[in-house]
């Protein structure tokens, strides 16, 4: 069963409000990437966004990681009602991740298909037709 986790859009204070959430939860960060940390990205970001998180997940307990990442101005990005969070699912496997990206973005507006990624998992974005913001992500096992 895929497990569900809250993600969160920040305009460049991410870092700042997971540090925070982290020493009120006491979690870990189980994943921690900046934009620069992306294979030629950082090349056609402004000095000043480099440095943005693209990702971060603070596990809290065995049942919640919260996620979130720094929206960029250089690409457009503005905060407003009903982007500042999307809905993230963990899927169990692959064919549980393309029956759900599938099923939820049916008559809503894909933002990116579901496909392989350069950080090792299978991940798509997606506007359901009631609005509401969704991710989907497989990890690949680590050998």
């Amino acid at each position: 069963m895929a497990q569900l986790h809250p993600y969160l859009n920040f305009m460049g204070n991410t870092e700042e409000a997971f540090n925070f959430y982290k020493s009120l939860f006491d979690g870990e960060f189980i994943s921690f990437q900046r934009f620069s940390d992306v294979p030629g990205a950082a090349d056609n970001l402004p000095e000043n966004e480099k440095n943005k998180i693209m990702h971060i997940a603070l596990k809290i307990n065995d049942s919640i990681t919260l996620m979130a990442t720094d929206m960029l101005e250089s690409m457009g990005h503005q905060l407003i009602s009903g982007n500042q969070i999307s809905l993230s699912l963990n899927a169990d496997t692959k064919e549980e991740a393309d029956k759900i990206f599938n099923g939820l973005s049916a008559d809503g507006k894909v933002e990116m298909p579901i496909q392989d990624t350069f950080w090792g998992a299978y991940f798509g974005i997606w506007t359901d037709k009631f609005g509401i913001k969704w991710m989907i992500n497989y990890d690949y096992p680590k050998n």
